[in-house]
């Protein structure tokens, strides 16, 4: 009896070894949250309707408490910023950090998946700012130590975000360095990146770079979708200028020496303009959703660039509204998927079939308006999966929920209620729901290494119904 019960508890870690090591790597594609306007729905509202979406994450420019509230126990995680007005501060102080974290970010954990602090928007490259490029890094020193001593710091990462103007040029991609004045404070800020497993953050626009050179730029290449592709001397080809930047970052970072250091690249920000100025005739909605489409199914597909392919890139699409307060061009406030009355500026399906019921069923998000988006239920909750799950963390989930995690898988087998539509995802989605709900639908037994999602939208469909506590 007792070397039977050895071997389970050995075939048991072994097995949650194994979908450990699947886990640890499941990307998605992210959305910038900006609420530079007077005329936004409210944050609830915004989170009850990205719960139905493929985004599963969002980065938001403050610590706005109704925003954290409001995406509390939405299986969405967020990415927080410290303003550029704080930088300073929070630099000059360790005692300034603590407190700037005890006020903001502390009373919100954990039932809001904070993943990442943003120290300041492209602070380096703003003017009228800190005339110390050091003050950045060592803002974010403070911070990481705030999380260091609560042991925090491996759920929650520091990073910045950089604008394309920290290179000295982006073109070719391969010689590609960091401008010289910065290269002091890059140094010391990738080293830090390094160390503590945070990504580089880059701000991207092929949009600028076409908008200001028309005649020498091809209008595909810049909407990533130039199949002819561009040669960078060293042999990589580019058939899209977004991996032409990327990989232009990635070189500035290896001429540090950073080489043999393992440091993701985040595109923090990217997106194409519905609207521009009188004669801007790149900025249109057909632009905007050609880009966005193909930078949702790139940021997607778990590929790398031409210099690192087996390198997943996030991507967090800029922007979810057009925001009619933010200065700047007509294009800085015309960049949104959404208007701020929550009308769709264009078609872009952010559908997912199975992680809520509050899709339109045509596999189109409806608008904030619709009378087709549903709500939160009172106390029903579901747990389902992410949408942009890989296919071998699903089965793994799938296999543990229905071998040692003690779920009854009989409504997924052939001739089941919730057999069809024959797909791995839904067949894990029903699985993680069912042992979220025989556990007492604690929000971590529908994390699952971050792939599940806590939802209050029934995901029962035809014969297939879902149970709940």
């Amino acid at each position: 009896m007792h070397s039977l019960k050895l071997l389970r508890l050995l075939f048991f870690s072994f097995f949650l070894f194994h979908l450990l090591q699947l886990l640890h790597n499941v990307s998605g594609v992210g959305v910038n949250y900006g609420t530079i306007g007077n005329n936004l729905p409210s944050p609830k509202r915004v989170a009850q309707l990205l719960q139905s979406t493929l985004i599963d994450k969002v980065k938001i420019y403050d610590t706005n408490p109704d925003i954290l509230e409001s995406f509390s126990n939405t299986g969405i995680d967020l990415i927080v910023a410290v303003e550029n007005s704080h930088v300073s501060n929070i630099s000059s102080n360790p005692s300034a950090a603590q407190l700037w974290f005890t006020n903001r970010i502390a009373p919100f954990l954990p039932a809001t998946s904070i993943v990442a602090i943003a120290v300041g928007n492209e602070f380096l490259t703003t003017t009228g700012l800190d005339s110390n490029p050091l003050t950045l890094f060592t803002a974010m020193q403070n911070i990481h130590s705030v999380l260091v001593a609560r042991g925090l710091d491996r759920k929650i990462k520091v990073t910045t975000p950089h604008s394309m103007a920290v290179l000295a040029s982006s073109f070719p991609p391969s010689a590609s360095t960091f401008a010289l004045n910065l290269m002091p404070s890059m140094t010391s800020i990738v080293g830090f990146l390094a160390d503590t497993g945070a990504p580089f953050m880059v701000n991207a626009y092929p949009y600028f770079a076409y908008r200001d050179n028309p005649s020498r730029i091809d209008l595909q290449y810049a909407l990533l979708g130039n199949s002819t592709g561009v040669k960078d001397p060293k042999g990589y080809v580019y058939t899209n200028m977004l991996d032409a930047q990327i990989d232009a970052v990635r070189s500035a970072i290896n001429a540090l020496g950073f080489g043999n250091r393992s440091i993701e690249i985040t595109v923090s920000e990217s997106g194409w303009p519905s609207k521009g100025e009188s004669g801007d005739t790149a900025a249109t909605p057909e632009n905007a959703k050609t880009y966005n489409t193909r930078l949702i199914e790139r940021g997607d597909s778990n590929r790398g660039t031409p210099m690192r392919p087996k390198d997943v890139v996030e991507v967090f699409v800029f922007a979810l509204f057009n925001e009619n307060q933010k200065e700047g061009g007509v294009s800085e406030r015309n960049f949104g998927i959404f208007n701020g009355d929550g009308s769709k500026v264009y078609e872009l399906d952010l559908s997912c079939k199975f992680c809520s019921s509050s899709s339109n069923g045509e596999g189109k998000m409806s608008g904030f308006g619709d009378r087709g988006t549903s709500g939160p239920r009172g106390a029903s909750v579901w747990c389902v999966a992410k949408p942009h799950a890989d296919e071998k963390v699903l089965q793994a989930v799938l296999d543990f929920c229905c071998g040692p995690g003690g779920v009854d898988c009989k409504e997924v087998f052939q001739r089941g209620g919730c057999f069809e539509p024959n797909k791995l995802h839904a067949h894990a989605s029903y699985a993680m729901n069912a042992y979220y709900q025989m556990h007492g639908r604690n929000y971590w037994n529908c994390d699952f290494k971050s792939t599940g999602l806590v939802t209050f939208s029934d995901p029962s469909y035809g014969a297939c119904r879902y149970p709940q506590q």
